[in-house]
């Protein structure tokens, strides 16, 4: 007899020849003969094997969770089953490797005990990392066109959209200058930017001026250009032309004018919607003829010197981009027949980094190249077609923003607790008081259920087991049925999916985050990044879990992850995972790859503001990293203060209500006035307990970090 028969009958005697179980709680699957296999949290074909008594190792992690195929080479699994952070890249010796745990333990610790007193979320920037992407997109364009005799050079620009971090874009004007890299803009907030930060940059990087534009955008771009700065204004819309025109007559500015073209040429991914005939942006063959007569007849088609195009972000081959690359050669060559002073072709962005460590060209989330097969392409594409058309070959310009950025920052968040169903026992006289409380359609369900059982039919378990349940959901809601009965068909019904293996074993972490702040793109376009536990990694993940975040959102969730999985693995958390208790059972996850765009386009629902940033520098020092930089992140009287509240007469408005209600106190009411003043100072997020080793020590971590920030003086006591 099947012990499942023994769990749903306990109350009656087994039929004569079977052995009683013993006791009435359900044994594991894995006694039933002819029962579904064990299931196991790896679910790829390579997988390290799943038994409990074989050692694990952090190579076998870092195969678990793809590292190696996403990760190199900035990010590997070390010695001591930390991630690691490799900041020259290939470059990088043994002992510059710099542990992030560490860096997150530096940032968290208390003042007190030699920390910087941070709040997590935490998001570290590593410059090293940032100037290493940018020297090796130069190194790969420069290889190319030494290699394929090209006759001209690349000069890149960086997208400010993608990250407008004031710390970020100075970084590259100032990595960069040496190549002469220049800046993207697409409206008047980032050409600010863009024209401060290019005054202490290369006087020859391009500012290359993109976007929808009224006067006032086109006279800011020609003052930048009265100011000495490689400025191009790119026309996106056929009427922007007459601006240009008209302007540049009355401030008496020569302009250096770009067009974008639309290509036919695009991709049929979610980031490909930006380009073909139907594009957002750009003129079609007749918009540009129009633009080049228009030029003419002003006596400026001397002024007409670059050719911008897109043909989407992701660009998942070299055989897509050099179709459209190659499109807009002919495009540029033809505008050079028609007298335009051409110099520079702009292959805009689109290239693509590799998020899912797959290197396919059929995953959205990964491009089939790297950097020295992109620059190939565009190189040969760009070579053949002017070498056909006796053109001389003109500078190559990309903005490449994605691939510059996403490497050099970390997400880092802490898994506060961990929920999961508890499977209950049941005792046979449990069992009973069950049986007699049910109806008589529903008796007639259990009694089926405990023949499918006898018969070791599992699957007809499962079909009368979910009929009893709804059966008696349906008898609750009617009043004819106790919670206490009803609690016990749900323990039942999930003892019998537990014993066939159906039961769903993957839990919930919830993460001291919020996803629409801080990876947006998750929840706007379903866009996946690489998530792993940055430490524990010499440890085997037991468990499979999803990440639910602190926002009072069903959509606040993270159930998607790379390799199409729906859940991550994960380890068990020590200590309950507890942000009350020590630091020993905290569990911290990093997302990698989120550099470009999250920021940007994070808002603040429920009020969570952004996270902490730390900017770390690889360093001779004990744990080869020296902290340049901290910033907190906002308070809660910032996050009010985007919303239109002034946190400062909210507070007067509680003083007053806590003095009035608090007489009764010994302090009339000022205990309660300055928690109310730190509530307003501290983070939107949960704090540990073990935070900071007193108020003096909290006000003075944010002090230091928030330069001119506002000073809550009445929250001293």
């Amino acid at each position: 007899m099947p012990a499942l028969a023994y769990c749903v009958d306990a109350a009656v005697a087994p039929p004569p020849g079977y052995v009683f179980a013993g006791d009435s709680s359900l044994p594991s699957s894995v006694l039933f003969s002819g029962g579904p296999p064990e299931t196991t949290i790896f679910s790829s074909p390579d997988s390290p094997p799943t038994s409990e008594n074989m050692s694990w190792s952090p190579p076998l992690s870092s195969s678990l969770y793809k590292i190696d195929g996403w990760g190199a080479p900035y990010f590997s699994v070390n010695g001591s089953g930390n991630m690691a952070v490799r900041p020259y890249g290939t470059a990088t010796l043994p002992h510059q490797e710099i542990d992030l745990l560490k860096i997150v333990k530096k940032a968290s610790d208390p003042i007190c005990s030699g920390g910087l007193g941070l709040q997590l979320p935490l998001i570290v920037r590593f410059p090293d990392v940032l100037k290493n992407r940018l020297e090796s997109l130069q190194s790969a364009f420069d290889y190319a066109i030494q290699s394929q005799g090209y006759g001209s050079h690349y000069q890149g620009v960086y997208p400010v959209k993608c990250n407008q971090d004031r710390f970020v874009v100075e970084d590259i004007v100032k990595f960069g200058s040496s190549f002469r890299f220049g800046l993207e803009a697409g409206s008047k907030p980032e050409l600010l930017l863009a024209m401060s930060c290019l005054c202490k940059g290369n006087s020859d990087a391009f500012l290359v001026c993109n976007g929808f534009k009224d006067a006032e955008y086109i006279s800011l771009a020609l003052i930048a250009r009265k100011l000495a700065l490689n400025t191009v204004i790119v026309i996106e819309q056929e009427e922007e032309i007459d601006l240009v025109i008209d302007l540049s007559k009355r401030l008496f500015v020569r302009p250096v004018v770009g067009m974008r073209a639309k290509l036919r040429t695009k991709h049929s991914g979610h980031f490909g919607s930006t380009s073909g005939e139907k594009g957002k942006f750009g003129l079609t063959t007749t918009q540009i003829l129009r633009v080049v007569r228009k030029l003419e007849q002003a006596d400026m088609l001397d002024c007409l010197q670059l050719l911008h195009f897109h043909i989407g972000s992701q660009i998942p081959s070299t055989a897509l981009l050099a179709d459209g690359v190659g499109e807009a050669a002919q495009i540029y060559c033809e505008l050079v027949r028609l007298g335009a002073n051409m110099r520079v072709i702009d292959i805009g962005g689109g290239l693509g980094i590799d998020y899912d460590g797959s290197k396919s060209s059929d995953s959205e989330l990964s491009v089939a190249y790297g950097l020295e097969e992109y620059a190939a392409a565009v190189v040969d594409a760009v070579r053949c077609v002017c070498d056909r058309r006796s053109v001389k070959h003109p500078i190559i310009c990309s903005e490449s923003g994605r691939a510059i950025v996403s490497h050099h920052s970390v997400l880092i968040f802490e898994a506060v607790s961990a929920s999961s169903y508890e499977v209950p026992s049941m005792s046979s006289l449990e069992l009973q008081y069950l049986v007699d409380g049910l109806t008589d359609e529903a008796r007639v369900d259990y009694q089926n259920l405990s023949a499918a059982a006898y018969m070791g039919e599992y699957k007809t378990c499962l079909v009368y087991a979910d009929q009893l349940k709804q059966r008696c959901v349906e008898k609750f809601k009617d009043g004819c049925l106790g919670m206490e009965q009803l609690a016990a068909v749900d323990g039942l019904c999930a003892l019998v999916a537990k014993a066939v293996g159906e039961l769903d074993s993957v839990r919930t972490y919830h993460v001291n985050l919020s996803i629409f702040t801080s990876i947006p793109d998750f929840w706007g376009i379903d866009q996946l990044f690489p998530i792993v536990p940055i430490h524990r990694l010499d440890q085997r993940p037991t468990v499979r879990g999803v990440l639910s975040d602190l926002t009072c959102d069903s959509d606040g969730k993270i159930d998607k992850f790379i390799g199409g999985e729906s859940s991550l693995p994960l380890h068990e958390l020590e200590g309950n995972g507890s942000l009350s208790g020590g630091g020993g059972g905290r569990y911290y996850l990093g997302m990698f790859l989120g550099g470009a765009y999250e920021e940007a386009l994070g808002g603040v629902h429920n009020l969570f503001g952004g996270p902490s940033v730390i900017r770390v520098m690889q360093s001779d020092g004990p744990h080869s990293f020296a902290v340049t930089r901290t910033v907190p992140g906002p308070s809660c009287g910032d996050v009010l203060r985007v919303m239109q509240h002034e946190p400062e007469l909210m507070f007067e408005t509680l003083k007053h209500r806590a003095e009035e209600f608090g007489q009764e106190d010994d302090d009339g009411g000022e205990g309660i006035a300055n928690s109310l003043a730190m509530s307003f100072r501290n983070m939107p997020y949960l704090a540990s307990a073990s935070s900071c080793c007193s108020e003096t020590d909290y006000n003075g971590a944010v002090d230091s970090g928030a330069g001119d920030a506002e000073q809550w003086t009445y929250c001293y006591a």
